[in-house]
């Protein structure tokens, strides 16, 4: 029977990013994903490199030090794959966010950017303001540009992968989690691949499965509970409009949200929702409701668009990724966005992860890289992931 050190389920942009943390430190790791790798949560994001403008109203200083700081990072490491990109904030005579609000908002921002080149912002003089093509001016009184960056999630998970197979990691992709049992001096995993039942001893497992995190738990030996959580559902609509130069932060005229309409190979990605799901049991489809609420704000900002009539037969294509969020009786967009990492007593070799970001994933791979060490103690280390380049 093979042994590893650590065995990861779940290729999300989590696993992959562990699965490269471990390797690079010198641990034998073995990865098994249900399908694609990066083939759900981490290719329906909204695509954004961010640093959280918005979690700055509910508080989460510290996660928007960390996602700035994982910026510069990617953005030095993945090049090809993580593009600075202009963001405009416009402000109008009814939004609930004045241009003092948001004028401190950015300041703080650039200030948690340890002054980065990326942290600066202007105010755009109004006589620029038609630059931002269909964009209403009636009622606005001010627009700020600050920079964030975008990249294609899929294609980013997976060059982490390969990054991870570089370094020694085994990955199997189309490969069925089947169980786990947690024993006195390692854990026996089986999955199935290719036809065939494989069983693997391992020291550790992460259990790195999105929001499938709790079926994995079930199906681990002897029994534990999972966290409580909720599924949260993130639309998007991909229209066959003419991208904007840069990307739209817009407040909702619906509710207290913000919405960002992006460019995107070319045409107009607009998203996201935030709908719970009662279950996992189908996959998860946009749905009307989320439809009419995205073109509705499209519409309220773009009364003008030459489109605006039909927009319904522009959507070229949806989709949704599901988020975990710790269930709790707040509005999904005002609950912290942290990952949460769970052991117990009775399983100290099984650490389960709950939600989490694609711009921290490689500060959560550091996180659980720590948890590895305690357990295993360190290792002759294979590479410095901070010079690891991703392409």
């Amino acid at each position: 029977m093979a042994s590893f050190d650590i065995a990861i389920i779940g290729g999300g942009i989590s696993g992959v990013g562990i699965a490269q943390y471990a390797a690079a430190a010198g641990y034998s790791t073995l990865l098994i994903e249900r399908g694609e790798i990066g083939g759900q949560t981490s290719a329906n994001s909204s695509k954004l490199i961010h640093g959280g403008l918005r979690y700055l109203e509910t508080g989460q200083i510290n996660l928007v030090r960390k996602s700035l700081l994982e910026r510069r990072n990617l953005l030095n490491l993945a090049p090809t794959l993580v593009k600075a990109v202009p963001f405009y904030i416009p402000v109008y005579e009814n939004s609930q966010r004045s241009p003092w609000t948001i004028r401190a908002g950015l300041s703080l921002y650039a200030v948690l950017s340890e002054f980065d080149p990326l942290g600066r912002f202007i105010s755009v003089p109004a006589v620029h303001w038609h630059r931002l093509t269909g964009l209403k001016l009636s009622g606005l009184k001010a627009v700020f540009q600050y920079w964030d960056a975008q990249t294609d999630d899929k294609l980013l998970t997976q060059a982490v992968a390969r990054s991870a197979q570089a370094l020694g990691a085994e990955v199997y992709a189309e490969a069925d989690f089947l169980g786990m049992e947690h024993q006195s001096h390692s854990c026996s995993v089986s999955f199935q691949h290719a036809g065939d039942v494989r069983r693997v001893e391992a020291s550790l497992v992460i259990n790195a499965a999105g929001p499938w995190v709790n079926e994995v738990i079930a199906k681990v030996s002897p029994p534990l509970a999972g966290v409580e959580l909720d599924w949260v559902q993130g639309a998007h609509l991909l229209l066959d409009i003419p991208a904007l130069d840069g990307i739209l932060y817009l407040e909702s005229c619906f509710d207290k949200r913000v919405i960002f309409v992006m460019p995107w190979y070319g045409q107009t990605l607009i998203g996201t929702t935030e709908t719970e799901l009662a279950s996992l049991d189908k996959p998860p489809e946009v749905t009307e409701s989320e439809v009419n609420y995205l073109l509705g704000i499209y519409r309220h900002y773009f009364p003008l668009s030459p489109e605006i009539n039909d927009l319904k037969a522009k959507i070229v294509q949806t989709y949704c990724g599901v988020r975990v969020l710790p269930k709790q009786s707040s509005q999904a967009f005002e609950r912290p966005r942290d990952i949460l990492m769970q052991t117990s007593v009775s399983h100290p070799r099984l650490l389960s992860l709950y939600g989490g970001k694609l711009t921290t994933f490689r500060s959560t791979s550091a996180e659980v890289l720590e948890w590895i060490e305690q357990h295993l103690g360190k290792r002759p280390s294979i590479a410095d992931v901070d010079s690891l380049p991703l392409g």
